[in-house]
């Protein structure tokens, strides 16, 4: 059996330490924020919902703005939008377009492989209606999910 040297393992440990330290760290400022765990919440969940749409650019100003009408914590709300990102677009917007087709009864939906700028133009409504559609209800069920679980978490408290 193959065995590793210790010394190899020594790199892994100090990249383990340091991303158990900035999650120690991120936890910390969580807890610092100002504001009930329901301002806090309504914050998270606000920019989870905004994260959500494939409005490019606008996610942080649209969570900020939602989180002002809810009453949550603004940064927050722009930490929630994080939850579109370079890695998580094109599986998140797909999933979203998919719940949308689902529930507007199908249609023609193009493959992935077929997939151009000619055919997004020329199903333009069809294609944006589902992107829409299935935006709103994966954001709503993810937004409640996150706010309801930032929620609990802060109510028991820092242990």
């Amino acid at each position: 059996m193959f065995r590793r040297p210790l010394g190899a393992l020594l790199p892994m440990r100090r990249w383990l330490r340091r991303l158990n330290q900035r999650c120690r760290r991120w936890i910390a400022w969580i807890w610092q924020q100002e504001g009930t765990p329901g301002q806090l919440a309504r914050g998270l969940a606000a920019g989870i919902f905004c994260g959500c749409f494939p409005f490019f650019g606008l996610q942080t100003v649209l969570g900020i703005a939602l989180a002002s009408v809810v009453r949550g914590n603004h940064l927050l709300a722009a930490a929630g939008t994080w939850i579109s990102n370079p890695i998580t677009y094109i599986p998140l917007f797909w999933f979203n377009f998919h719940v949308g087709d689902v529930l507007l009864r199908g249609g023609t939906t193009p493959e992935p492989m077929n997939l151009t700028q000619a055919t997004l133009w020329d199903q333009g409504w069809d294609f944006t209606s589902r992107l829409l559609l299935g935006s709103t209800v994966v954001g709503c069920v993810c937004a409640t999910l996150g706010g309801w679980l930032c929620w609990h978490w802060l109510q028991r408290g820092p242990r």
